[in-house]
């Protein structure tokens, strides 16, 4: 799978990027110490076992700094990857590949890490039925890469942004007076939009529910307490866990029967992963 999505730039992200780490000056040390017209083959491995994540987006930092570039890409997004395993291959300016390298390899490790994080946590629910969502908790301005990265790992995109899902959670609640006031209050808004609204409580689930909820997020509730509100809303609405999830816990929480669970750290707290890139002049080029 390739990345492309329509709201997002990635020659603009691609620019931002590489302005950040070249500066003013550029690459002093390349210009320094590799002849202009130095050519250089490279191959991009990992270092450990990943799920990969962010191949076009890395790829074009070399092409924006080397259009003529010769790039063979060896692993598809979604991809599982042992360690060892060639990623990328390219030929092409040395100065300019040295020039993209860390921009590259940092925005590719940063989303490998994420799928990779991401697909622990799907394949630990395997065969429960339950769905695994990420959230808003992205690094700032990488919300789409983050996401895409995420949903390379296994899981679905919930909202992404805050126009394009009606999410009540409980400070909204507290505004409102009380769960089914604010239920209420947002179906009257008439947006279009499914209704969920956050509950922590048991007692909370029938009045929202009989407000004309259509999605339930039980925050922070135990795995009994979750079988229970399973058991005492049959089916009737989706049902989305969230809260004190982690590798440990995730299966215990499927195994309730929830629909979804939402994890927070797939995005926010992902360890980037091991890649390199390794050189070699290409002197017949020269």
């Amino acid at each position: 799978m390739t990345f492309h999505d329509p709201h997002f730039d990635l020659h603009d992200f691609v620019r931002r990027v590489l302005a950040e780490d070249l500066g003013s000056g550029g690459d002093v040390t390349s210009a320094a110490t590799i002849a202009a017209d130095a050519h250089f083959t490279a191959e991009m491995a990992s270092r450990q076992a990943i799920v990969v994540a962010g191949m076009d987006v890395a790829a074009a930092f070399f092409r924006a700094l080397d259009p003529s570039v010769h790039i063979e890409i060896l692993a598809d997004d979604g991809e599982r990857a042992d360690a060892g395993s060639a990623l990328m291959r390219l030929e092409g300016n040395a100065r300019a590949m040295l020039s993209a390298e860390r921009s590259a390899l940092n925005t590719l490790q940063h989303l490998s890490g994420i799928a990779t994080l991401t697909r622990q946590y799907v394949d630990l629910i395997d065969g429960t039925g339950a769905i695994l969502l990420d959230t808003r908790k992205t690094i700032p301005g990488l919300r789409v890469l983050d996401k895409y990265a995420a949903k390379m790992g296994g899981a679905e995109n919930h909202r992404m942004r805050l126009d394009d899902g009606l999410l009540i959670k409980d400070n909204h609640v507290a505004v409102a007076g009380g769960v089914a006031q604010a239920v209420r209050a947002a179906r009257a808004a008439n947006s279009g939009l499914k209704v969920q609204v956050e509950v922590d409580r048991i007692d909370q689930i029938e009045p929202a529910l009989e407000a004309g909820a259509d999605r339930l997020l039980l925050d922070n509730m135990p795995p009994p307490v979750l079988r229970e509100a399973v058991a005492l809303v049959g089916g009737r609405v989706p049902l989305e866990a969230s809260g004190g999830v982690n590798l440990e816990t995730v299966r215990g929480i499927a195994e309730t029967g929830v629909n979804y669970i939402s994890v927070g750290r797939i995005t926010q707290s992902a360890p980037a992963v091991d890649i390199g890139l390794d050189y070699a002049l290409n002197i017949a080029a020269q």
